[in-house]
């Protein structure tokens, strides 16, 4: 597989025109059990066939489990320069409901010794709305991620997935389904204590103090073009998506027959139209009307003046059109209503 990613990077050099790099993520799945070397081809590989500037981005998805100390001074000496780090919650009892290896302890302790390894852009994931968190152990998670100064926080609402433990746990009625009250609630607590704290909402599920957004993530939002490699990835060049098949062998074989198997959508103007109110809704910089398509322009800023009198979306100093609070929490209800 990783001899197959390499050659990957080969074949699709110039999917993004030889452009300058500007992020690079290792993420999906779990890359940080990568053995070192492995990660070193791939970045091998890449840096042979671009650029890339030198304060690029280079992100490592880790689980807390596999962060022993060496592991992560490795990674820093490599050129991984942030960490995003899954540790869902500092409670052993959700962790165990969402069927995490690791323990809370661990959590807190794989963040401290990459702050000793250097690392000084690290992320954190929490998830809300599980059925053990209850508001006060939320409160307890946002405080013990601020405590230990990160300067990015992702917060999700925990979803369920067909074919995923926790989705016939909850068909057989083992366990109860989300209650969205609460989720609710908690996604309320959490832009409140972080936002005090100094944290700016940027995007509906992310949070940054010190303008340390994500690169590689506000790339996906605003539109720019990206190249993903490996199974199941996709990529994007502004005028088509595709997505590579998610077979592990057959995708092997394909590479190694000099072809990268993938299927591909030609975007139509109706198609980017939909993608720009579904990523431009959910950040700080919101919807450009000078970006609405002049055919489409009128109808949608009908659609969106009456959800302004409904509270949900209101223009901030730029004109731009961006979620109230109560809008964040129908964000994909209201983009699809603005969908053509």
């Amino acid at each position: 597989m990783i001899q197959a990613i390499g050659k990957e990077v080969d074949l699709s050099q110039h999917y993004l025109d030889d452009t300058k790099l500007q992020s690079i993520y290792f993420g999906g799945g779990t890359p940080s059990f990568m053995d070192t070397e492995d990660l070193l081809f791939i970045l091998d590989g890449i840096s042979l066939r671009y650029q890339w500037d030198a304060g690029a981005e280079i992100t490592m998805e880790a689980n807390p489990d596999d962060m022993e100390y060496h592991k992560i001074r490795s990674w820093k000496q490599m050129g991984i320069n942030r960490l995003s780090v899954g540790v869902q919650s500092f409670f052993d009892e959700d962790l165990t409901f969402m069927n995490r290896v690791h323990r809370a302890s661990e959590a807190e302790s794989a963040i401290k010794r990459a702050q000793d390894a250097g690392f000084e852009e690290i992320s954190l994931d929490l998830i809300y709305g599980s059925q053990p968190t209850t508001m006060e152990m939320w409160k307890q998670n946002l405080e013990m991620a601020i405590s230990l100064h990160v300067d990015h926080i992702s917060a999700y609402c925990l979803t369920v997935e067909e074919k995923t433990a926790l989705y016939h746990f909850i068909k057989a009625g083992k366990v109860s389904d989300i209650n969205a009250d609460k989720a609710a609630h908690q996604m309320d607590m959490a832009i409140d204590i972080l936002e005090s704290s100094g944290y700016e909402h940027y995007e509906i599920s992310n949070y940054a103090r010190n303008g340390k957004y994500a690169l590689h993530n506000t790339h996906y939002w605003t539109g720019s073009p990206y190249l993903g490699i490996g199974p199941s990835a996709h990529s994007y060049n502004g005028l088509s998506r595709r997505w590579n098949i998610s077979h592990n062998i057959l995708y092997m074989k394909s590479i190694d027959q000099n072809t990268i198997p993938f299927e591909e959508e030609i975007l139509t103007t109706e198609n980017k139209h939909n993608e720009y109110m579904m990523t431009g809704l959910r950040t700080r910089w919101g919807i450009d009307p000078m970006m609405i398509n002049t055919e489409f322009r009128e109808l949608t800023i009908g659609k969106i003046n009456s959800f302004i009198e409904q509270g949900y979306i209101e223009q901030n100093q730029d004109n731009h059109y961006i979620l109230t609070r109560s809008g964040k929490h129908m964000a994909d209800r209201l983009a699809m209503e603005l969908f053509l």
